[in-house]
């Protein structure tokens, strides 16, 4: 049985007080129920406070981006070593703003993906496709270009050490959210995908839902068999709607 886990990034956003509220405010419905796990992925600057926020808490750390590099002249770039020491679990590799605000390939995620696992970290793998790889009926060869990248590089037996992710960029930020029967054929065919290479590997992995989740629409989408939780964007920054996406894993 894989556990549901809700994930919010909280992109560029946040202060020292915002971090301090917004913890203090769900470890409550972190603790409610042992069938959800819940993380939070803060700005670099905070997690050495978010971790001390966290020390009592059911709530996981996790990290938004990492380098390929464990350290080096590399200006402005954090490792997956130095998260290890803040107490990270979870990073996230080629969410869809990196791949297009920052260009980041395909082989560059894949790149990031291996250098959070030699760390013994869990890469979160986010894939999807673009309003016009929607329309144009591109999602599955999409999604499925993104993970050979890494299992090429990886081997499949990675994507059993790691989180996925799948968020339709035309549903991130736009107010947009993929029905639950959209979502789960997705998620079925990621599934279907890996299971060709490694049957125990497709049958354990988490696949998230990434796109513009809800405390509403939340509850619809877990209850599809192949969606294992929710990576949360704006919802994650107010701790309400944060806490109803939580308990609709309950």
């Amino acid at each position: 049985m894989r556990q549901t886990l809700v994930m919010g990034n909280w992109k560029l956003n946040g202060s020292k007080a915002m971090v301090s509220e917004l913890i203090t405010a769900l470890k409550a419905p972190a603790a409610e129920s042992d069938k959800v796990a819940v993380a939070v992925c803060p700005p670099v600057l905070f997690l050495g406070q978010a971790e001390a926020e966290l020390a009592d808490s059911q709530i996981a750390l996790g990290a938004q981006d990492a380098d390929v590099n464990t350290s080096g002249a590399f200006t402005g770039e954090n490792s997956p070593a130095m998260y290890k020491e803040f107490g990270v679990k979870y990073v996230l590799v080629g969410h869809s703003e990196r791949r297009t605000l920052h260009g980041e390939s395909d082989a560059v995620v894949a790149a990031k993906f291996a250098a959070v696992l030699e760390q013994n970290l869990v890469p979160v793998l986010c894939i999807g496709e673009t309003l016009e790889q929607f329309e144009a009926g591109e999602t599955q060869s999409v999604v499925e270009a993104q993970l050979q990248a890494v299992i090429d590089q990886c081997g499949i037996e990675a994507l059993g050490r790691a989180v996925i992710a799948y968020e339709p960029v035309w549903a991130i930020g736009t107010g947009k959210t993929a029905t639950p029967e959209i979502a789960q054929g997705v998620h079925s065919a990621i599934r279907g995908f890996l299971a060709k290479q490694n049957a125990n590997v497709a049958a354990g992995v988490q696949i998230l839902y990434g796109g513009s989740v809800k405390g509403d629409s939340a509850a619809g989408l877990f209850a599809m068999a192949d969606i294992d939780g929710a990576l949360v964007g704006g919802a994650a920054l107010k701790a309400d709607e944060f806490a109803a996406i939580i308990r609709a894993g309950a």
